[in-house]
């Protein structure tokens, strides 16, 4: 056993919340949290009041009321890199394309009014009025093969969608930081893959610094962003409707196209399987720890491919990841159902009407300049998705090879 010297020990600036019998400690600045028995946050307090290692145990001892082993739990600490060693904490890197540091910005003081019961009841109002809309005028539910194509020359409205659809992301993810910051928390953004899909995203990490009553503001505030966005452009559009603002036709195309991606986008958070927002409202929600990991574990064992590691790590899974994932794991497994959905109502039509279109300009040949044109247009539009699902396509035969790999050593 590695032996202390009668001192403290100087912990990083760790976070402690308190969840029923456990405390759930982190690192903020690297973006690292664990859960553990409430005595060991008894012991974190301890030491970051700068108490000596047996003055430490004397504490711990008299809340479990038997002896702690201190060293041994240092010694955790330290492997887990709370114990501040001098050297600068990096934060974990959760996607392939990321800040590399947490972003601050904005004062707290100044967007925590954005996030207040008043500003919450008018997200809630916007989210109704857009659900009316569509309910009372069926003819503002978006048409994808229609609406995307502001203009009658296909090319041009396909470029168009990609400035549209980055800015909508954008408003969505600034959401997010924004409800960070007004809980006086950091945020980062990222690029990454769902399935086929490349998808923006930012890393709320440090929202388990939080009670578990504060973490659903910086949750939710993406889609509150929606609720607004939605709102108002559906309201324009209902304006024009009523004759009560007649602008130029081309504007209510405009303003179709932004509806269309508006309410693709909030389906797509909508999809708890594939971890967007909605999903983690539902892990703080359950209490979970790691249900996107149990899941397949239970999967796994469900389907005869659980390994005797796996075993072991899902024997000590949390209690309220193992009761969740009993079910999410068909919520999961059904889930390819709804993605196939999601995209052959809003997405495939889109795509079919712009490959159309593309393969007329690409038969011209490559000495033409509708050729170029339409290979441009084209490759803007579809590159992305193409890519993500290339990369998913390699990631599964991957996993195929892994797994005739492992099972031929059997």
């Amino acid at each position: 056993m590695t032996e202390f010297r009668s001192g403290g020990v100087r912990l990083r600036q760790l976070s402690v919340v308190e969840e029923g019998e456990e405390v759930l400690v982190g690192d903020p600045v690297a973006g690292t949290f664990v859960s553990m028995p409430a005595v060991g946050g008894v012991v974190i307090a301890a030491l970051q009041r700068g108490l000596t290692l047996e003055e430490t145990a004397t504490e711990a001892e008299a809340f479990a009321g038997q002896p702690v082993n201190i060293p041994s739990f240092v010694e955790t600490l330290r492997d887990l890199g709370f114990v501040d060693d001098g050297s600068t904490a990096e934060p974990v890197r959760t996607a392939p394309i990321q800040n590399a540091r947490w972003l601050r910005g904005v004062s707290s003081a100044v967007v925590r009014p954005l996030f207040g019961r008043v500003a919450w009841t008018a997200y809630a109002a916007c989210a109704l009025f857009a659900v009316a809309m569509f309910a009372l005028h069926p003819a503002l539910v978006p048409r994808p093969a229609d609406d995307a194509f502001v203009f009658s020359d296909i090319g041009a409205s396909a470029l168009l969608l990609v400035p549209f659809a980055m800015a909508a992301v954008a408003l969505h993810e600034a959401g997010h930081w924004l409800g960070a910051r007004a809980c006086g928390i950091e945020a980062r953004f990222g690029v990454d893959r769902r399935m086929v899909l490349l998808v923006f995203e930012t890393d709320l990490t440090q929202v388990w610094t939080l009670p578990r009553k504060q973490r659903y503001g910086p949750l939710l505030a993406g889609l509150a962003a929606d609720a607004v966005v939605l709102a108002g452009l559906l309201g324009a559009r209902l304006l024009i409707r009523t004759a009560c603002w007649t602008p130029p036709g081309v504007v209510d195309s405009l303003l179709a196209a932004w509806v269309f991606i508006k309410v693709t986008q909030i389906l797509w958070q909508c999809m708890v399987f594939l971890r967007t927002d909605l999903y983690a409202v539902l892990v703080n929600t359950l209490g979970c720890r790691d249900l996107w990991r149990v899941k397949s574990l239970m999967l796994r064992r469900a389907f005869g491919r659980l390994s005797a590691g796996e075993v072991a790590e899902l024997a000590a899974a949390a209690p309220a990841d193992v009761r969740a994932g009993r079910w999410f794991r068909w919520v999961w497994l059904s889930g390819f159902v709804g993605v196939s959905a999601w995209f052959a109502l809003l997405v495939v039509p889109v795509a079919w009407r712009v490959v159309t279109w593309a393969a007329h300009g690409l038969a011209t040949g490559p000495l033409t300049g509708e050729f170029w044109y339409s290979l441009l247009c084209a490759g803007l539009v579809l590159g992305p998705e193409s890519l993500a699902a290339g990369l998913a396509t390699r990631d599964m035969l991957r996993r195929v090879r892994s797994a005739a790999v492992a099972d031929s050593h059997k």
